[in-house]
C-alpha cells in the first residue's frame, strides 16, 4: 500500500492522529470564509444567532409587517418555533459534541487498538477520509435533496398553516402563500433541512469509518476490564447522534401536537409511529458498532478456550502442592504466590465470560432515549397536562 507522506503529515500528523471528520467540506469552508467559524474555534453563539436571524426573524417582521393580525399566530405555531428556534441550534451544538467525540475516539483508537506496524494503513485510511469530507459531491447532492422537501411544500403546501403563511381555504387551489410562508419555505425549511442533512452525512462518513475499522487487525484483549475488549470506548460515539435524533423528534413531535390540537387526532395514534422512531434512532446510532460484533464475538469464544486452558493448568498445579501435598507447608500457605495468582486469573477469566459483543454504552443509550422523548413532551402535554404527565413519572420510579 502507498501511502501519500506529505498530505498525510498535512491532514493527519502521525503522533496522535487527532483528526476531524467535522471540520472540512464546501459549507464548512465558506463559514470560514465569512468568519462564522476559526480555525479551532466554532462561534458556537454567533452562529445560532445568525441562523436565527436569517431563519426566524424575518418571518416575525414580513408577517407584522403585511399580516400583522397572525403575529400571535406565528409566535405560538410550534411548528416554526421547533425547527428554528429548537432544532437549528442543536443541530450547531450537535457539531461540536461530534467534533469531540470524533476526535477522542480516533485518537484513543491509534493509541490503544492500532499496533504502531499497522499504523501507515490506519493513518492512510484517515486521509481517504478526509478526502471524502471535503469533497463537493456530497453536500451538492445534500442541497439538491434539501430542495426537493422543501418543494414540497410549494405543491401539497405540507407543514405550512396559520394565516401568517397561507392564505384561503387549507390545502385548496385558492390557497396561496404570504411572503413569510414563500420565505418559510424557501430559507427557514432550508436551513433546517441542510443541517440536518449536512449532520446525517458527517455521521455517514463515521460510520464508514467504524465500518473501515472493524476490518483492521486490532489489539483486542479479551480479559479487558471495561468487557469489550478494550474497545468499549468506541461505545461513546453512538451519543453523537443525538443531536439529530432530537431534531427530528421535534420536528415530528411538532407535526403530531398539531394534529392533536387542530385535527383531532390523539396521542395513542402516535404510539407506532413513536416506536418505529425510536428504533429507527436506536439503528442508525448503534448501527455502527455492531460491525465489532463479530470479531469480538469470536474473540470471546477464543479467549474462553484459551484462559480455561489456562486455568485449569494452574487449578491443577495448585490442587497437587496445596490440596494433595500441604502437609507440613501450612505455614507458607498464606504468603504462597499461587492464592494470588490463582485469584488473579479466575477474574481474568471472569472478564472473558462477561465479554460483550455489542460496544452498548449505557450513557450514551439513555442520551438517546432522552433525545428522542424530550422533544415529544410538547405532543403528549397537548393531550395530557404536564402534571399528570409528571405524577405518571414519579409513580412509575417508586
Amino acid at each position: 500500500m502507498t501511502v501519500n507522506t506529505s498530505r498525510l503529515e498535512k491532514v493527519a500528523p502521525p503522533a496522535d492522529a487527532a483528526v476531524s471528520l467535522i471540520r472540512g467540506g464546501p459549507f464548512y469552508r465558506a463559514q470560514l470564509k465569512t468568519r462564522l467559524i476559526r480555525p479551532h474555534q466554532w462561534n458556537i453563539g454567533k452562529r445560532i444567532i445568525f441562523a436565527v436571524a436569517i431563519g426566524w426573524v424575518p418571518l416575525l417582521l414580513m408577517t407584522a409587517l403585511f399580516q400583522p393580525g397572525a403575529v400571535v399566530v406565528l409566535l405560538t405555531d410550534y411548528k416554526v418555533s421547533s425547527r428554528m428556534l429548537i432544532a437549528v441550534p442543536v443541530l450547531l451544538l450537535g457539531q461540536v459534541l461530534m467534533e469531540s467525540r470524533f476526535r477522542t475516539v480516533v485518537t484513543q483508537t491509534r493509541k490503544d487498538l492500532v499496533a504502531p506496524a499497522d499504523w501507515p494503513r490506519f493513518d492512510a485510511t484517515i486521509v481517504r477520509f478526509i478526502q471524502l469530507r471535503d469533497s463537493i459531491l456530497p453536500e451538492f447532492a445534500i442541497t439538491v435533496l434539501a430542495f426537493l422537501i422543501v418543494g414540497d411544500l410549494f405543491t401539497q403546501r405540507t407543514g405550512l398553516s396559520g394565516a401568517w403563511a397561507v392564505q384561503g381555504p387549507q390545502l385548496s387551489i385558492a390557497t396561496h402563500l404570504t411572503p413569510a410562508g414563500l420565505y418559510y419555505g424557501l430559507v427557514s425549511r432550508m436551513i433546517y433541512a441542510f443541517l440536518v442533512g449536512i449532520n446525517l452525512w458527517k455521521w455517514l462518513l463515521w460510520t464508514f469509518f467504524l465500518f473501515r475499522l472493524s476490518r483492521m487487525n486490532l489489539c483486542l484483549m479479551a480479559s479487558h476490564p471495561d468487557k469489550h475488549a478494550g474497545a468499549g470506548f468506541l461505545g461513546m460515539s453512538a451519543m453523537a447522534f443525538a443531536p439529530i435524533a432530537f431534531a427530528a423528534a421535534a420536528a415530528v413531535g411538532a407535526s403530531w401536537r398539531y394534529e392533536i390540537l387542530h385535527a383531532g387526532a390523539h396521542i395513542a395514534n402516535f404510539k407506532l409511529p413513536a416506536f418505529i422512531l425510536l428504533v429507527v434512532v436506536a439503528l442508525v446510532a448503534l448501527g455502527p458498532l455492531a460491525f465489532f460484533a463479530p470479531k469480538l464475538a469470536a474473540l470471546r469464544r477464543k479467549g474462553i478456550l484459551e484462559y480455561g486452558s489456562l486455568a485449569h493448568l494452574h487449578s491443577t498445579e495448585f490442587h497437587e502442592k496445596w490440596i494433595l501435598h500441604r502437609e507440613g507447608h501450612e505455614a507458607e500457605f498464606l504468603a504462597a504466590p499461587e492464592v494470588s495468582t490463582l485469584t488473579d486469573l479466575a477474574s481474568s477469566f471472569q472478564n472473558v465470560e462477561d465479554m460483550k459483543p455489542l460496544l452498548l454504552n449505557k450513557g450514551s443509550l439513555v442520551v438517546l432515549i432522552l433525545a428522542v422523548g424530550i422533544p415529544m413532551m410538547p405532543a403528549v402535554t397537548a393531550e395530557i397536562t404536564l402534571m399528570v404527565v409528571l405524577k405518571s413519572l414519579l409513580e412509575a420510579m417508586k
